[in-house]
């Protein structure tokens, strides 16, 4: 499922989130300068190698600088491909800038950051040995994922589902949209568990970015900043600024 569109409409000029993009976009164009030897370092320099920072003998032996933990944060602006980080900054751009509107630019960073380091921190805890690189923006935006179908669980996402060569559309409850892809996430997840190193997909840093904003946007959330958030009072959005509107 790809989507379009959501239909909440933005407040704010989404600052932080055009600044996110345009970080990682950057960080994508410095890479194609590389060659395929000096990107594999770059990776394992500036990705997150769970053995780097859970067995420190081995990551001696293997050579690895030592680091203050800078990796933790620059691994989420590194992407291994086009579709990587053509995919992830659709998806931060569709689903940001209402999150944003409702944390404020600069809480709108630390929220990111935080949701992406507890992406990594569960993508560890599950592959403490793994020494290939953890890269991408994935579980930063997972955690904005999240945030959204707290705040915005009866938004609807146009959504494109090709079958075969025939590209269907629907308007999806974003709570159906997002919540089966946090299932997908989980169940890949699972079905990954015993797997070789070859995984190209790091399963469990989707699930902890999309749990810690579910978690997290009940503090980042600024009183008096969410105007279409979903009122539990009247089951609905603020009835004079009524969901149908396409931002």
């Amino acid at each position: 499922m790809i989507p379009i569109r959501d239909n909440v409409p933005r407040v704010t000029p989404p600052l932080a989130v055009i600044t996110v993009i345009a970080l990682n976009v950057l960080a994508f164009a410095y890479c194609l300068t590389l060659g395929p030897r000096p990107l594999f370092e770059f990776f394992h320099l500036f990705g997150v190698v769970p053995a780097r920072f859970l067995r420190p003998d081995w990551a001696a032996f293997a050579g690895y600088p030592s680091t203050l933990g800078w990796p933790f944060v620059s691994y989420m602006f590194l992407h291994g491909g086009w579709l990587h980080i053509i995919f992830n900054m659709w998806m931060l751009w569709i689903f940001g800038d209402n999150i944003e509107d409702v944390t404020g630019h600069g809480g709108f960073l630390v929220f990111y950051l935080l949701c992406g380091l507890a992406a990594v921190g569960l993508h560890m805890a599950f592959e403490p040995g793994s020494r290939i690189p953890i890269v991408g923006a994935s579980g930063a935006i997972a955690g904005v994922m999240g945030a959204y179908v707290v705040l915005y669980p009866h938004g609807r996402v146009l959504t494109l589902v090709p079958v075969f060569f025939f590209p269907l559309f629907f308007r999806l409850p974003s709570y159906v949209f997002l919540g089966f892809w946090f299932l997908m996430q989980i169940l890949s997840g699972l079905a990954s568990r015993g797997a070789t190193e070859a995984q190209a997909v790091a399963w469990w840093a989707h699930v902890g970015g999309f749990a810690a904003g579910m978690l997290l946007i009940r503090v980042f959330r600024r009183p008096g900043r969410c105007k279409y958030c979903y009122n539990p009072d009247t089951r609905d959005y603020d009835p004079e600024d009524g969901p149908d509107s396409l931002s």
